[in-house]
């Protein structure tokens, strides 16, 4: 009995064995690659890409050697070269060359993020792959316009292409991809609006178009994204207001609208975002009162920063007991009020920056709760305590204790102003320090006063003597200034003698009631200065791109000075000088030139700005800026006296003719006066010397 009870325990052991062999035998048949299409697929997709050996060795089977292949049943589903290496002739001439991806027929996944791929995606993508779920391209210098046949990738889950330099818009068809999880586009040079039919993407979780140069307004459809849980549209060119419909989105936790050109109030409808962990609507130029209940209590909030708008009020009482707040950064603005006393004594390791408004009245005890805090540039009174002197900036305020303070007078009359009493700085007696800073600020007018006049005397004698020179000098110059091509257009002036103009290189030509539109019909409000060559307008156009127009009256400028501008523009083009985006000729009394719009403004408005927050002071660019745009004017002057043929003189360099981007780089500006140097072996014949400003 015991021999044949051990037989029968051997026989079932040796039936599971063979069975446990079978199972993985069949297991590793399926890791094995069945197809012979697929086989040579791979190789020719190691070979295009430059793929080296360590990663992808030859003589095994890829399925079960080769990194970041996934099989099943045979086929490959999954391919991820993330971070690869490319062989030293591979990186020689790399480019988008995955032409073999056609052939895997079952691909759920191709992952090529940090993997150069030079060149733009073809057409075939979104014809061909149709399995694919997951399609990862992130920094890999991916370029071109995005093919709308991607549209037809419907089971596309996550779709990452950001960190590329795609440009052109984003097609509409994006909104088919109804199983989209996650779509990122962020840091490209996307132009063009953010489509509506992004508002049927239901199944949306994250939205990220941030660092691109779209225009035009938010889409209120987004509101429609009810699983949407990040919605990122910094750093881009989006006007208008924040829609209401925000409000909607009952699973959104970060929301970044910052750095746009939205404009209008916060809606009230964005207090139902109850589940919002961290709010960014910074550098925007947002006004009016928050909302009382626009953070609900208790909040989730960790971030919020609204710096940098134009907010005025008093800030929301919760927001001085969220639990769990990281950054309050409300810098920048017009919020007013006095600080509350602290509901807790609590300390949290929150960063507090207010500075630049219009707070006043007693550092509280609220105070305490910020690991640091920036209370710089308001109005701030009494003494400063002891626990705030080392992890605070308090300059520019009325504080007693500190140094860098306002001035008695400054605090005084804010203080009047809201109907209040200021303590003087803690001194009984505000006679003495007050007649000592009038007696101290009558000694600097005074001593500014006569430099001043002065240095005016001397300009007015020698404006007086230039004046003559300069209007023998105009009437000798005056036919010298043709750089000279072509006829005007039908409907416009005729060029003067000795002009060539070729009017196909000037940009864009616009109707007269496109710009009379993009200006508001010139209304005043858009009026940036009287110029001596023309009105300049700012306006915006109807793709949403800002511009500036000068509008020229040929009643009261001659007609010779637009044309030597347009004949100028059609032979020179540089990155120091101005761009001309377009004309509209089509008026006879009227002619309008179409620039590109200086988030900056000139020379003479960024160089010294007025501190709103301190009318007796100036505010300066750094010295490093300074010396970028000395840099900057001596590079186009340098192309305009010697890359030029024949070499042109700007004659009116002044500090309104420097136009500034929104990096502070040097464009050349007021280029009506440029001529060609005269060439009568007078070289240092001085055409002008000074302009009187505008």
């Amino acid at each position: 009995m015991v021999d044949q009870l051990s037989i029968r325990v051997a026989l079932l052991y040796l039936l599971l064995l063979l069975l446990f062999e079978s199972t993985f035998e069949q297991q590793v048949q399926q890791q094995r690659l069945s197809s012979g299409v697929e086989f040579t697929a791979l190789f020719e997709l190691r070979s295009s890409l430059g793929i080296r050996s360590r990663d992808w060795p030859r003589k095994v089977d890829p399925c079960s050697s080769w990194n970041g292949i996934r099989c099943e049943n045979g086929s490959v589903i999954g391919i991820n070269i993330s971070g690869f290496r490319r062989t030293r002739v591979g990186k020689q001439n790399p480019q988008f060359a995955v032409n073999s991806l056609v052939n895997f027929t079952h691909l759920v996944s191709f992952n090529a993020s940090r993997f150069m791929l030079p060149g733009s995606i073809p057409d075939w993508f979104g014809q061909r792959l149709s399995t694919l779920q997951v399609l990862d391209l992130r920094s890999c210098n991916v370029t071109g316009v995005l093919p709308s046949s991607m549209g037809n990738l419907t089971n596309l889950t996550s779709l990452y292409l950001s960190d590329n330099r795609l440009t052109g818009q984003i097609p509409s068809t994006l909104g088919q991809l109804l199983s989209l999880l996650v779509l990122d586009l962020s840091k490209n040079s996307l132009t063009g609006s953010i489509p509506s039919s992004f508002g049927s993407l239901r199944n949306l979780t994250s939205l990220d178009i941030s660092s691109n140069s779209l225009r035009g307004s938010i889409p209120p459809g987004l509101g429609a994204l009810s699983k949407l849980q990040t919605l990122n549209l910094s750093v881009n060119g989006l006007t208008s207001s924040i829609p209401s419909q925000l409000g909607d989105l009952d699973s959104l936790v970060d929301l970044d609208l910052s750095s746009n050109s939205l404009s209008g109030s916060v809606p009230q409808d964005l207090r139902r975002l109850r589940n919002l962990q961290r709010i960014v609507l910074g550098n925007n130029g947002l006004s009016g009162s928050l909302p009382v209940n626009l953070f609900p209590a208790p909040s989730q909030l960790h971030v919020v920063v609204l710096r940098n708008n134009r907010f005025i009020g008093n800030l929301p009482q919760v927001l001085w007991s969220i639990p769990g707040l990281n950054l309050l950064d409300i810098s920048d603005n017009n919020f007013t009020g006095e600080l509350p006393t602290a509901l807790d004594n609590n300390t949290i390791a929150a960063v507090l920056d207010m500075s630049r408004n219009k707070f006043y009245g007693g550092l509280t005890t609220v105070l305490r709760r910020f690991s640091s805090t920036n209370l710089s540039g308001n109005y701030f009174e009494g003494r400063v305590p002891d626990y705030m002197l080392d992890n605070a900036s308090l300059t520019s305020n009325c504080l007693q204790n500190v140094s860098n303070q306002r001035t008695l007078i400054e605090c005084v009359s804010f203080y009047a102003e809201k109907g209040l009493s200021f303590d003087n700085f803690g001194r009984p007696n505000a006679t003495v320090p007050a007649a000592a800073e009038s007696g101290s600020n009558n000694r600097r007018v005074i001593i500014l006063a006569a430099v001043l006049g002065g240095a005016g005397l001397i300009v007015l004698l020698l404006l007086l003597l230039l004046l003559v020179l300069l209007c023998v000098r105009r009437r000798n110059t005056a036919n010298h200034r043709g750089i000279g091509v072509e006829p005007v257009p039908t409907g416009g002036t005729p060029p003067s003698p000795g002009l060539a103009i070729n009017f196909s290189s000037l940009g864009d030509l616009f109707t007269y009631q496109q710009l009379l539109q993009a200006t508001g019909d010139f209304s005043d409000a858009n009026l940036i200065k009287h110029g001596h060559s023309g009105d300049l307008f700012r306006g915006v156009l109807e793709d949403g791109l800002p511009v500036v127009i000068k509008r020229i009256d040929l009643h009261s400028i001659k007609k010779e000075a637009y044309l030597l501008e347009l004949d100028f523009f059609s032979k020179v083009s540089h990155t120091r000088v101005v761009t001309l985006l377009g004309h509209c000729l089509e008026k006879e009394d009227e002619k309008l030139l179409v620039y590109k719009y200086m988030p900056n403004g000139d020379l003479s408005s960024s160089l010294y700005r007025k501190n709103n927050l301190e009318d007796d002071s100036l505010q300066s660019l750094d010295w490093i800026t300074r010396l970028k745009i000395a840099i900057g004017v001596a590079e186009g002057l340098s192309y305009l006296h010697h890359e030029c043929t024949p070499p042109l003189v700007h004659r009116d360099i002044q500090a309104s003719s420097i136009l500034l981007d929104d990096k502070f780089e040097v464009r050349l500006g007021s280029l009506s006066e440029v001529c060609a140097q005269e060439s009568d072996g007078h070289q240092n014949r001085i055409s002008r010397l000074l302009r009187l400003p505008q």
